[in-house]
């Protein structure tokens, strides 16, 4: 999925997974939109929208004639391959900003902890914070404890979204309503591991490859080592982090990412700075056609609990 991070100025599109979900819903197969106004729906500028137009068409996902650029029907399956429900809402105390939004994203409840790290994907995204609820028992709760919201919002949200058993909402909430929209999405696009395009392997990944074209690649190493953190970068730009089967950042990079695509080799070494600072990590180079195009480590958490365990032991 294409980020929207600032790494030099000029140098980088300033645009999220967020606008891209925003501009499938914005185009229609029969009605056209020009770059213009779709620049405006979207709160960025007309080079940020030009970059992300250009992906949609190298997916499949639009067409352009002289009257405005249309959704394809590539583009229609991929967005109603999103399967989440928004709505803007007055929720209350229970939020710190005046505008809210809420998303439910069906049957995630288990893949959420204890909500701050929702919360941190949304203030990446634009939002003032938001708050994760799960639906389980028949009752919205805060996750990881018993406590239940009180019953008039339990109303409106079951009003609203018809929940059903592990259904979770994310309200995201700023002094904007498209900051809470863009808040709220974020988080549950990464929830669901982003938009899934189709496409062939070789065809897609290069030395220049987003986070969308790397995501795939990074699950199936994130589901073969057995749920391990999994972080994976093209050589020209940001990349991804997998945790618990859930992106939690779409703009990473790391030393020893970076160290792997400078010389092609493998490293196994203890990581000396970042999220994962002492702990041992196994980073390798994606080489294709003998060019190292990128690079894709595995953290050895097991490794390190391990260790502790004998630690203790010894004691």
């Amino acid at each position: 999925m294409p980020s929207a991070s600032n790494r030099h100025p000029g140098s980088a599109a300033k645009f999220s997974d967020y606008h891209v979900w925003k501009a499938l819903m914005c185009l229609d197969p029969y009605e056209p939109v020009g770059r213009k106004r779709l620049s405006e729906q979207l709160c960025i500028g007309e080079g940020s929208t030009r970059t992300l137009l250009a992906l949609l068409e190298k997916y499949g996902c639009t067409f352009t004639n002289k009257t405005g650029i249309y959704l394809s029907e590539e583009g229609e399956k991929i967005r109603n391959g999103v399967i989440l429900e928004m709505a803007h809402l007055r929720i209350g105390s229970m939020t710190i900003s005046d505008c809210d939004c809420a998303v439910k994203v069906p049957h995630a409840s288990k893949r959420i902890k204890y909500g701050s790290e929702e919360s941190d994907v949304a203030l990446r995204n634009g939002a003032r914070g938001a708050t994760t609820l799960v639906y389980n028992g028949g009752r919205l709760k805060f996750p990881g404890t018993d406590q239940e919201v009180d019953d008039e919002i339990q109303e409106m949200f079951q009003k609203t979204f018809k929940l059903k058993e592990e259904d979770v909402i994310i309200i995201g909430t700023s002094n904007t309503p498209q900051n809470a929209e863009r808040g709220a999405v974020s988080v549950a696009l990464s929830l669901m591991g982003g938009l899934k395009f189709k496409k062939e392997l070789h065809g897609i990944l290069s030395s220049s490859s987003n986070t969308n074209e790397l995501i795939s690649l990074a699950f199936a190493i994130h589901e073969l080592v057995g749920g391990l953190p999994v972080c994976a970068k093209s050589k020209n730009n940001l990349g991804i982090r997998i945790e618990d089967g859930v992106v939690i950042d779409n703009a990473y990079s790391g030393a020893v990412l970076e160290e792997a695509i400078q010389t092609g080799k493998t490293y196994r070494k203890i990581a000396e700075s970042g999220p994962y600072k002492g702990i041992r990590v196994i980073v390798t180079p994606i080489d294709l056609d003998g060019t190292v195009i990128g690079s894709v480590g595995v953290v050895d958490l097991k490794e390190l609990f391990s260790s502790h365990l004998y630690d203790a032991y010894k004691v």
